[in-house]
């Protein structure tokens, strides 16, 4: 637990030099403040002893929001950096990995299916990651026709997301789906997903249909 803690401070260090200075004044103004009241009140003993736990849970409070803008100022400009972004999605979302789907320009398309829908997350100059969104869409309306499609596209261009904002902006989509619904869909696609898979490995010319096992490697 400390390792990690001192490995989050580091890295939130080197992109927020004023973190040290920050935390110091968040814990000792919450101990000092807890003295105070303790003099006050006669007790100073008491609520020093209340004040050095809080202050170090303040302070732990902090250094987390300012790792997590640490994290999401690292990703800006890295391949793959929605789908770094949407792995800090809470309970609630099923997302692949992995793009489902990508170009030569490197731009890509993540998924993630929640009680809003499904939400496909570009990255890319907006205009020319639409072809694989609408690739996408297109997908969807025959296998799922009646469950909603979101778009976000992250980048700090007008109408895109920024990646900090990512996750909560999916988080405040309009529900329109049930738990049980929602990992219907899922299933769905995946099986789909895998289906396709499973063709394309196949030698083009051969159907499927029509492949019969080798007799002799069976004997």
């Amino acid at each position: 637990m400390f390792a990690q803690m001192k490995q989050v401070y580091a890295m939130t260090r080197e992109q927020d030099p004023n973190i040290p200075w920050i935390l110091a004044l968040i814990f000792f103004g919450t101990v000092l403040v807890f003295l105070l009241i303790g003099l006050l009140l006669k007790n100073w003993i008491t609520f020093l002893l209340i004040g050095i736990p809080l202050g170090i849970l303040f302070a732990v409070m902090v250094l987390s929001r300012r790792a997590e803008k640490a994290a999401f100022a690292q990703l800006e400009g890295q391949p793959g950096r929605s789908g770094a972004a949407l792995s800090t999605l809470r309970r609630g979302w099923i997302f692949e990995q992995q793009p489902v789907a990508a170009n030569k320009s490197q731009d890509v398309v993540f998924r993630a299916i929640g009680r809003p829908g499904i939400v496909l997350v570009t990255e890319g100059p907006t205009g020319r990651v639409n072809g694989l969104v609408q690739k996408e869409k297109l997908k969807y309306a025959k296998i799922v026709p009646t469950v909603p499609v979101t778009v976000i596209n992250t980048g700090h261009a007008e109408g895109q997301v920024e990646l900090k904002q990512l996750t909560r902006t999916m988080n405040k989509l309009p529900k329109k789906l049930t738990q049980q619904e929602m990992h219907q869909v899922a299933n769905r696609i995946d099986s789909l997903s895998k289906h396709n898979n499973m063709l394309n490995a196949i030698p083009k010319g051969i159907d499927p249909m029509r492949m019969r096992p080798d007799r002799r490697g069976m004997r």
